[in-house]
């Protein structure tokens, strides 16, 4: 597949107060690949400072927990808890800057579907569907988490915001909030895991309540860092959910974020397709309906690498700019590539199986060249 420089995907852009060489993103994709403090390690480094060499304007951080009390997902996940953290990330960060890319960092709290943590908690006492994954070193049924109280949704917040300080003191230029893809705050937004009876229970307009929150939080913490929020219908353990109300849930969900201090909207599609996980009932997307309700920029995530798709994205009004999981992995360059007109290299599963460690990524690599 080639094209050639007049891709829009090529073009600079402002996100918030960040100028970015070209409008592809790597989207965040957990490696759990940390030391089992959660420091970041001198592999992680190169792994994140290949994708910026290879001409990507911005690099998400993977998933990222916040603190040390129920936050953490899986083990050997990064951290933003500790200032080991602190020091570790710096060395990713200017690793990234460098090369001429920039970073964010997304902060996550992954309540009832943590692997990696032995308190799990979540906004009501229900296990959560399907069975842990293997590749992140999980197996067998989540466990029934225990409900936060309102004074502990209090410390989820301050976690989110301390976190977001020290992302700052590790050298990103933006924060993050990861509600989507089935994780803490999207369990407070998802109706069948949030049975609560509370300010954060009920109407969509109460489930989106702590992610507002969150949002308000961080962007208070750190001024000076841009702040953005990732939304998603389907899950890690659930591909077929959508926002009950369709469009009107959407509208309240997106309204709220943008009103909290939202500065960007990151639309996930957990391993689907764009058109799969964004198609509206009306035949519009809930990408441009993000971009309508809150007037700011919005990035599509979903198979990104299909160079026609994403110039329909980007053309035709449904986002800004463009996240790409596994179309980065299999190409780390894949902008110069696309500047160059070269072919794109396919995904092979292999390399994130049996697990998804940037170690087993590279021995796929040398076993190809050997």
């Amino acid at each position: 597949m080639t094209t050639t420089v007049e891709h829009p995907a090529l073009a600079p852009i402002a996100l918030g107060g960040l100028a970015l060489r070209n409008r592809y993103a790597v989207a965040p994709m957990s490696r759990v690949s940390a030391a089992p403090d959660g420091t970041p390690t001198g592999e992680m480094a190169d792994y994140y400072a290949e994708f910026a060499r290879g001409g990507f304007g911005l690099v998400f951080s993977e998933g990222t927990y916040t603190d040390t009390a129920a936050s953490q997902g899986y083990l050997n996940q990064p951290g933003l808890a500790r200032d080991e953290h602190v020091a570790g990330w710096r060395v990713v960060t200017a690793g990234v800057r460098a090369a001429g890319g920039r970073m964010i960092a997304q902060l996550m709290h992954a309540g009832a579907i943590s692997q990696g943590h032995p308190n799990t908690v979540g906004p009501s006492a229900i296990q959560p569907r399907g069975e842990m994954m293997r590749a992140y070193g999980g197996s067998g049924p989540w466990p029934v988490p225990r409900e936060l109280t309102i004074a502990e949704i209090d410390d989820v917040i301050d976690g989110f915001a301390a976190a977001a300080v020290r992302a700052r003191q590790a050298g990103f230029d933006g924060v993050e909030v990861h509600a989507a893809n089935g994780y803490l705050l999207d369990q407070f937004l998802t109706d069948y895991t949030n049975h609560r009876t509370d300010s954060y229970g009920g109407p969509v307009k109460n489930r989106i309540r702590l992610t507002a929150r969150v949002v308000t939080a961080v962007a208070e913490a750190v001024p000076e860092l841009m702040t953005g929020v990732r939304l998603s219908q389907t899950k890690v353990n659930d591909f077929t959910y959508r926002w009950p109300g369709g469009r009107d849930d959407a509208e309240v969900i997106f309204a709220a974020v943008a009103e909290a201090g939202a500065q960007y909207l990151h639309i996930a599609s957990e391993g689907r397709n764009w058109l799969e996980t964004a198609k509206l009932a009306d035949g519009g997307t809930i990408t441009a309906l993000a971009r309508r309700i809150t007037g700011l920029p919005v990035i599509a995530n979903g198979g990104m690498h299909d160079l026609a798709q994403a110039h329909e994205v980007l053309t035709g009004g449904h986002a800004d700019l463009l996240s790409l999981g596994h179309g980065a992995l299999a190409n780390p360059d894949l902008p110069a590539r696309v500047a160059a007109a070269e072919p794109l290299a396919e995904f092979d599963r292999a390399m994130v199986s049996p697990t998804v460690t940037v170690a087993n990524a590279r021995r796929w690599r040398e076993s190809r060249q050997a």
